[in-house]
Parts: C-alpha cells; sequence; structure tokens
C-alpha cells in the first residue's frame, strides 16, 4: 500500500461548498480524490508564457518557411 501525507487546506466555506459540489458532480468518492485528480490535470498543463513562446517560435518557423500550416499566433488573442 501507498504511502500517503495527510495535507490540510484552509479556505472559505463558500469555497469548500463548491469543492464538495464539483467533487460530487464529476464523480469522485471524495473530495481529497477531486483534489488529487485536478493536481495530476495541472501537471499536464502549460503557462501562458510557454504558449506564448511556442507561438513565437511557430511564427518564426512559418516566415523562414519550415513551418507549412499558418502561425499559431492567430490563436491567441
Amino acid at each position: 500500500m501507498a504511502v500517503r501525507t495527510i495535507v490540510n487546506l484552509s479556505m472559505p466555506p463558500k469555497m469548500a461548498q463548491i469543492l464538495k459540489r464539483r467533487a460530487l458532480r464529476r464523480g469522485f468518492a471524495t473530495t481529497s480524490e477531486y483534489v488529487r485528480f485536478l493536481i495530476n490535470l495541472d501537471t499536464e498543463l502549460i503557462t501562458a508564457k510557454e504558449l506564448l513562446e511556442l507561438s513565437a517560435r511557430a511564427d518564426k518557423e512559418y516566415a523562414t518557411g519550415k513551418l507549412k500550416t499558418g502561425p499559431l499566433s492567430r490563436f491567441v488573442s
């Protein structure tokens, strides 16, 4: 069995209610399970800075003919 560490979160009551409701609506047995899911999901995301860097690199590649499709910046406002 995996070792677990207990982490306590402090939040306003309204936020705790939202957390509980969303966990239930999304089919999680506990709020802990939902928070673990959100943390794992967050590790797959890129930052806005990373997105802008990728877009700038794609624009340069497109301008030099290395990229055959349109620049990514048209998708970023």
